[in-house]
């Protein structure tokens, strides 16, 4: 969730930690903080509620004299424990003043470990989790309750302190007495270094060190990092040494940025093609779907005999259409499990069940956890994941990477369509195990994915009608979305888009479920978006969807309708109607899923809303 940025090398440390928590406040936005070390034993806090504006205009006014130095870190915070206020922004501070923490993560133990240091007579002034470690850390710096081995050892001190701490973080801790150093633990919660000439760098994502460097390192679990201008150092909660493969990242500053448009998502939209392009790309070699890393055997995939689909949000959305495909072309039975719920439901795994775990950013806690309760289980697992070397794909036994490049806007678009199409990758290479599906077969459906970017490309051409009814309906205090077969699913996304952005009442239904209650809802004027299946592909669902839509309009409905080009059939019966690509039916999903992403996007901005950054909610969510 929250963003860290941490940095010491030979730049003013405040416009690196600043401009990195530019490109992290998507993590989280209810207050902002940074901790600058000026090298001669001065530690500086400062600190904000609300966005980062509010703590950038708060550091002009402060004497530039404390803000000089080349090491420092910064925070964004999404808020868990206490509310988004002045006194529960980080960083946090020892009583002493020479120790700050920053921290993304919730640390289950904290109220136990709150009575402790209360009871020691050390008056707590924040009521976040975060400011027990920073406490904790200072009391092992000075050796207190006989801890000779920490004694003025800040490395130290962070390893024993990680070592009782339960939960998901990653911590960063500076302290006064050591100005060249950053001391970092993670847990379940991302972190990245940043490697540069005579500068190192730490994030939550790479996204806030690229405009310096692309050389990055991925800490794994349960490992300490100690970052100076020369390099830095990875161990293990006990002090062992760890190795970290460095890795480059393939894309750019320019991927980061607004590129002209007035919000990072409608720049996302436009990126779809691309993204799909080159999540497809190079996974299809001498006649065969690969994926990008493969430690389960072809004999392996023929053995299993049910598929999990586990996913949150956006991403749970295009498992329900990963059922669809991957039924249809295996022949598995698929089920498709909300990861919060799985492992709560006692889900019923073995070695012949393939878990495919998909996450955005490869650290959701809800579908990490998923994912060790399946291994636990020893079923296999594959996962579909948008960020190299994160988490998931690292505890995974298959991984198929999404290229979609970085997603500012914290509601999904591009990553939701590249997952879509990672999907169905999935999809085909268990066919081609299983031989379910004849290599010629294999070859013919993924020339037909091939050609998506440019049918959605060209829907992307002709949504002047999408902005405008997104004006029009941004007065509306509800709207329902219906679909059928994999209509359902990406009216469910259109649904989740409108809640995200608009704060608006949105609901999805299977349409065939209307009259079993649904129905009741309709009233005079209520807009009712339909996503309409081909007219030749699924003629008996068009059908019925054709019914459904006469039914709600006799009611008062106000129609919009998104159909395949040329089906004249809907027309008289819709009131804005949508014309998508004619595409085979099960890639329908990724054409008509972005009339729905422009109209939320343009109800929110009709209604005054940060289509970038909604309330509540942030872009990767580290905690259960």
């Amino acid at each position: 969730m929250c963003g860290i940025v941490g940095y010491v090398g030979h730049r003013p440390a405040l416009d690196v930690v600043v401009g990195g928590l530019r490109r992290l406040e998507y993590r989280g936005y209810d207050s902002a903080g940074v901790a600058l070390l000026d090298g001669q034993g001065g530690l500086s806090v400062e600190r904000k509620a609300g966005p980062l504006a509010n703590l950038e205009a708060k550091l002009a006014q402060v004497d530039a004299g404390r803000l000089t130095g080349t090491a420092g870190m910064g925070h964004t915070r999404w808020a868990t424990h206490g509310a988004p206020t002045d006194r529960n922004a980080h960083p946090h501070r020892s009583t002493a003043g020479d120790v700050a923490v920053v921290h993304n993560g919730i640390i289950e133990n904290h109220l136990p470990l709150r009575a402790e240091l209360e009871a020691a007579g050390i008056e707590l002034t924040s009521d976040t989790d975060t400011e027990t470690a920073a406490h904790l850390v200072a009391l092992a710096y000075a050796g207190a309750d006989g801890g000779a081995a920490t004694k003025g050892d800040l490395v130290a001190s962070v390893r024993a302190v990680a070592g009782r701490l339960e939960g998901a973080f990653t911590l960063l801790v500076t302290h006064a007495a050591e100005p060249d150093m950053i001391v970092a633990a993670r847990r379940s919660s991302p972190l990245v270094l940043g490697l540069g000439e005579g500068e190192t760098f730490l994030a939550s994502d790479v996204a806030a060190f690229i405009e310096f460097t692309r050389d990055a390192v991925e800490l794994g679990q349960d490992q300490v990092v100690t970052i100076t201008r020369e390099g830095y150092t990875v161990t293990d909660f006990a002090g062992e040494p760890v190795g970290a493969a460095p890795f480059r990242v393939t894309w750019d500053l320019a991927a980061a940025e607004k590129g002209g448009h007035d919000y990072f998502m409608l720049k996302e939209i436009e990126e779809q093609p691309t993204a799909i392009a080159d999540t497809l790309r190079g996974h299809f070699i001498d006649h065969k779907i690969v994926l990008d890393e493969q430690r389960l055997s072809d004999q392996e995939l023929r053995d299993i005999d049910k598929v999990f689909v586990v996913a949150c949000g956006t991403a749970y959305h295009s498992g329900l259409l990963a059922k669809y495909a991957i039924e249809h072309w295996t022949r598995l039975p698929v089920e498709v499990d909300l990861a919060s719920e799985f492992r709560y439901r006692d889900p019923v795994l073995d070695r012949s069940t393939l878990v495919v775990a998909i996450s955005q950013s490869g650290e959701t806690a809800d579908t990490l956890e998923a994912l060790r309760h399946a291994k636990d289980q020893k079923a296999r697992v594959l996962a579909i994941c948008n960020t190299n070397g994160a988490q998931i794909p690292r505890e995974s036994d298959a991984v198929l990477y999404t290229h979609a490049g970085p997603e500012i806007g914290v509601a999904a678009t591009k990553t939701f369509t590249s997952q879509i199409a990672a999907n169905y990758l999935v999809g085909l290479a268990l066919a081609q195990a299983r031989g379910t599906k004849y290599p010629d077969e294999v070859a013919r459906e993924f020339r037909e994915l091939e050609a998506m970017p440019a049918a959605v490309a060209a829907t992307l051409q002709n949504l002047d009608a999408a902005r405008a009814l997104g004006r029009e309906l941004a007065g509306s205090k509800a709207v329902l979305f219906l679909g059928r077969h994999v209509g359902y699913p990406v009216a469910l996304e259109g649904a989740l888009k409108l809640k995200e952005l608009a704060y608006m009442h949105a609901e999805a239904f299977a349409a065939g479920e209307l009259k079993h209650g649904p129905i009741a809802l309709i009233e005079e004027g209520l807009p009712v978006i339909v996503v309409m299946p081909s007219p030749k592909g699924r003629a008996v669902l068009h059908a019925k969807l054709l019914s459904n839509i006469q039914e709600i309009q006799a009611r008062g409905a106000h129609t919009v309708v998104i159909a395949e080009e040329g089906d004249e059939t809907v027309r008289p019966f819709a009131e804005h109607l949508f014309e998508v690509p004619a595409v085979p039916t099960l890639l329908q999903p990724l054409v008509s899923t972005i009339p729905l992403q422009v109209i939320a996007a343009e109800i929110a901005r009709a209604r005054g809303f940060d289509v970038d950054k909604p309330r509540n909610l942030a872009k990767s969510v580290t905690v259960e």
